[in-house]
C-alpha cells in the first residue's frame, strides 16, 4: 500500500508539472498557477477592482481569444465607476460570463466559493444528508451511513419545513444547505414533515467525510463505484478499493452518474490500467497542445473490465472512460456519456471568491473530440421506466453477465498457451 500511494504522489506531482507547464506555454500572464498549496486570496479590495481583476483574469486566460467573437473590453467600459457592492459585482461579472456563451466558466461569491473548497477536501460540517426541490419542498434525497441525521431517524422522502425557526419553502438550495451547515458540535433545530405527521429534530453538526469510492466483491467479479472525482481523497479510496477487490478475476468499474471533478484524479486512475502511452491531450489558445503520458508505476491492473457509463458521465469520468476504450483495456457499457470535452482551472480571486475558467479543451489518446457530442458504448444497454420503477439495475446484471463470458474466454486463452 505505502508503494502504490508513494506513486499516487508521484504521478500528482508529475501532472500538476506538466499542466503548469502546458499553462506558461498558453499564456506567460497566468495569474495563478496550479498546485496544491492555498487555494483562498484573502486580499480585500473594492467590488470595482474584483470586478477588474475577474475582467482581466478571463482576458487573460480563457481559452478562445476571440472571447466568444466579441470586444471583451466593451463590458469593462460598461461597468466603470459603477460597482458600489460585491452584490453589485456579482450581477456585472454574472452578465459578463454569460456573454461567453460557456456553462462550465463560472464566478463564485465566498460562500460558493468556499463550498467548492470544501467538497474538495472531500468533508464539510453538517448532518449528512442530500437535498434537492421537489416541487417547490425542500426534500431529502438520501442520508449519509454514520452521520447524525441517520442518528436522528431522517430518512430519503422526508420534507424539511423549517431549519431554526426559519421557512425553507422556495429557498435556494444553497440557502437551505447553508443553514444545515455551521459549527461543529452545535445544534439545529429541523421541522419535518414524513406522510402527515410533523415532527421536530434536534441534530448535532458534525464533520462529515465524503466518500467517492466505493466496493464490492460478487463471487469472483470485483465492483468499483467513483460517483466523483472532485475529493482529493478520490485516489487513495480507489487504491483502498483495488486492494479489496484485489482476488477478483474481472472488474466493474461504475462510473455513472459522475460528472466529473479533478482532473489528476482522472489521470492517475487511468494511469493504473494504462502503464504508458498518451493518456489525454489538452488543448489551450492558439491550438497549443500538450500531452500528458502515463508515469511508470511498476503497478499496472490488468484483468478482464468493464466500464458502466450513462448521460451524466461527464468531464473527468469521459477522459478516464475514454481512455479505456482508446487502449482496450475495457469495454464501455451503457448509454452515450454527456459530452463534456472541456478542461476549467479554478483561480482563487481577492475577497475569497474564485473563478471556474475554461482554460482547454481535451482530446482522448485516440485523437477524438468529445465535447457535446460524447462517448458511445460499446455496448448500449439502456434503463426502462419499468426497471427504475422496481429498482431493477439491468446495465449492471447485463454487464456481469458479459464480463463472465470475458473471464471465462480468457481462462480458455491462458490454457491453449
Amino acid at each position: 500500500m505505502k508503494k502504490i500511494q508513494v506513486i499516487l504522489f508521484l504521478i500528482t506531482v508529475a501532472f500538476l508539472f506538466a499542466l503548469n507547464k502546458f499553462m506558461m506555454n498558453v499564456n506567460n500572464n497566468t495569474l495563478y498557477s496550479m498546485d496544491t498549496g492555498e487555494l483562498v486570496n484573502h486580499e480585500h479590495v473594492s467590488s470595482q477592482r474584483l470586478f477588474d481583476n475577474v475582467w482581466q483574469t478571463v482576458k487573460n486566460n480563457y481559452y478562445d481569444p476571440s472571447m466568444n467573437h466579441q470586444s471583451w473590453s466593451r463590458w469593462k467600459e460598461h461597468y466603470r465607476g459603477k460597482i458600489k457592492t460585491d452584490d453589485d459585482a456579482k450581477v456585472a461579472i454574472d452578465t459578463m460570463l454569460a456573454s461567453l456563451d460557456d456553462p462550465y466558466s463560472k464566478y463564485m461569491d465566498k460562500r460558493e466559493y468556499s463550498d467548492q473548497n470544501s467538497s474538495i477536501d472531500s468533508k464539510i460540517t453538517g448532518i449528512g444528508v442530500n437535498i434537492a426541490s421537489v416541487s417547490g419542498k425542500v426534500q431529502i434525497i438520501n442520508v449519509m451511513e454514520g452521520t447524525p441525521a441517520q442518528a436522528a431517524n431522517l430518512q430519503s422522502g422526508d420534507i424539511i419545513l423549517d431549519i431554526d425557526g426559519k421557512t425553507v419553502n422556495g429557498l435556494p438550495l444553497s440557502d437551505v444547505a447553508a443553514l444545515v451547515k455551521g459549527p461543529e458540535n452545535t445544534f439545529l433545530q429541523m421541522t419535518i414533515l414524513r406522510n402527515n405527521d410533523k415532527f421536530v429534530k434536534k441534530i448535532v453538526r458534525k464533520e462529515i467525510k465524503i466518500k467517492t469510492v466505493k466496493s464490492a466483491m460478487d463471487k469472483n467479479i470485483g465492483y468499483i463505484q467513483i460517483s466523483s472525482f472532485l475529493g482529493t481523497s478520490t485516489p487513495n479510496e480507489f487504491i483502498e478499493a483495488v486492494e479489496k477487490t484485489k482476488d477478483a478475476d474481472g472488474l466493474i468499474l461504475d462510473l455513472r452518474g459522475n460528472t466529473g471533478g479533478l482532473l489528476p484524479n482522472a489521470i492517475f486512475i487511468a494511469n493504473l490500467f494504462i502503464p504508458d502511452g498518451n493518456l489525454v491531450s489538452i488543448v489551450g489558445r492558439n491550438n497549443y497542445r500538450y500531452d500528458i503520458y502515463a508515469q511508470d508505476t511498476e503497478f499496472e491492473i490488468d484483468k478482464p473490465m468493464i466500464v458502466l457509463v450513462d448521460g451524466a458521465s461527464a468531464s473527468a469520468s469521459e477522459i478516464l472512460s475514454g481512455a479505456l476504450k482508446d487502449y482496450k483495456k475495457a469495454k464501455l457499457l451503457g448509454t452515450k456519456t454527456f459530452g463534456k470535452g472541456m478542461v476549467q482551472k479554478i483561480m482563487p480571486l481577492p475577497n475569497e471568491t474564485g473563478l471556474n475558467l475554461t482554460i482547454a479543451k481535451y482530446l482522448t489518446p485516440g485523437g477524438a473530440d468529445i465535447n457535446k457530442t460524447g462517448i458511445s458504448p460499446d455496448i448500449e444497454v439502456k434503463l426502462t421506466l419499468d426497471d427504475l420503477k422496481n429498482k431493477k439495475d439491468t446495465q449492471l446484471e447485463t454487464a456481469k453477465a458479459i464480463l463472465a463470458q470475458m473471464i471465462e474466454a480468457e481462462s480458455k486463452t491462458a490454457l491453449k498457451k
